[in-house]
């Protein structure tokens, strides 16, 4: 397997990854067939916590279970690397010989590379000697389920003393050996909706003497995406979209009651923090004339991943180092979320975006069954963020 960057250096990174980067894809195949849902990664975290352990590295189990958080090197300068470790409730479908073993649980979000290139990062750096500061490992549970695992790392003190937290994430549309880096938004919000629309219930010949509560569920589902677009500042990009509907059973009567499902994502940390009460508001107007109640659910996700400058021009330096001049390219804010946000506003840092297209195979989406890795990107995962620590523990 080609090694993008070798022969950038240093030299210890550059022996590391000649002698152990087999072994380390063999470790990331080994947690890609057996992938764990957030807040249940209790033999990925026991696999982290051996291999740790093999390497004379500090770490514990977070309080809540799952999760990791180790340190390396010594002196006051603290950085931060990041890694989420959970896998998703979706069939694998790759034809992959290590697909997943579980039907219907799969990392097609590609969690697996990213712990495997901090576990690379840990043994790489365990090699380097001095460092000139320390470097904290949180390898973070749950970062696709809501409450995010960022929650149970902030309460175990992860974030105590850093200054400044890097991370990646895979990106299915940059060539392997590529890097996407952004000032500023780089991912959006994503709040979940649930509207419980009520009524006393009727006969279908007689919509006049009831809640029409179909047609209030419909109002809402097609007026409502349009009202924000009116309400919002355009440049938040206000995306809402309905997941499920659900509402009665016999043709002829009207139901009770009805539940819309759905999301509300937004570009604007500014738009995130009105959204709620906003959408309350449309809701009342909507229906009002309807003559229905309504219980609405609204549950606040992130806000959006915001890099700050001057750790992501460290970055850029980094990749630019780790995998040669040409690697940086610049990355759109996606529309995505993201639970590195929660950590980012509490401390500087930045989100890069790690090509693993091998530019041959049709490119497929995040949180597809079909989502496939080239695994050429551990070796340019270890190599950029081992890089960016360098760089940021002498900045």
């Amino acid at each position: 397997m080609d090694d993008l960057g070798a022969g950038l250096g240093p030299q210890w990174l550059d022996d590391y990854l000649e002698q152990c980067l087999a072994e380390l894809i063999r470790l990331r195949r080994r947690v890609h067939a057996h992938p764990e849902l957030g807040h249940r990664e209790s033999a990925t975290t026991a696999l982290i916590m051996r291999v740790l352990d093999a390497d004379g590295i500090k770490a514990s189990v977070l309080p809540s279970g799952t999760g990791v958080i180790a340190e390396i090197g010594s002196g006051e300068r603290l950085v931060g690397l990041r890694a989420d470790i959970d896998a998703l409730p979706i069939r694998e479908s790759t034809g992959l010989p290590y697909s997943s073993t579980l039907p219907d649980v799969s990392h097609a979000c590609g969690h697996d590379v990213h712990l495997t290139v901090l576990l690379g990062v840990a043994q790489a750096l365990k090699r380097a000697g001095d460092l000139g500061g320390r470097v904290r490992l949180i390898f973070q549970p749950a970062e696709e389920v809501f409450p995010g695992g960022s929650h149970d790392v902030i309460a175990a003190g992860g974030l105590d003393g850093l200054t400044r937290l890097y991370a990646l994430h895979c990106d299915p549309r940059l060539r392997v050996g590529l890097v996407g880096l952004k000032v500023g938004a780089i991912t959006s919000t994503s709040d979940q909706i649930e509207l419980r629309i009520l009524g006393p219930g009727g006969h279908t010949s007689r919509p006049h003497l009831t809640t029409d509560l179909v047609y209030a569920l419909g109002t809402v589902i097609t007026q409502m995406p349009a009202l924000l677009t009116r309400k919002l500042d355009p440049r938040a990009a206000a995306v809402m979209v309905w997941g499920a509907v659900q509402s009665g059973e016999a043709a002829n009567a009207i139901p009770r009651e009805g539940v819309l499902r759905g999301t509300l994502r937004l570009m604007d940390r500014r738009s995130w923090d009105a959204a709620e009460g906003m959408v309350r508001d449309l809701i009342t107007q909507l229906l009002a004339p309807l003559d229905a109640r309504f219980e609405l659910d609204y549950r606040r996700g992130v806000p959006p991943v915001m890099n700050e400058a001057v750790s992501t021009e460290l970055m850029r330096t980094a990749a630019q180092r780790a995998l040669g001049a040409n690697a940086v390219r610049d990355a759109e804010q996606s529309t995505g979320a993201e639970d590195f946000a929660v950590f980012l506003d509490r401390v500087p840092g930045s989100l890069a975006r790690l090509g693993v297209w091998d530019g041959i195979i049709p490119r497929v989406d995040l949180h597809s069954s079909q989502f496939v890795a080239d695994e050429r990107a551990v070796a340019a995962g270890v190599r950029l963020m081992t890089h960016t620590v360098l760089a940021a523990l002498h900045h």
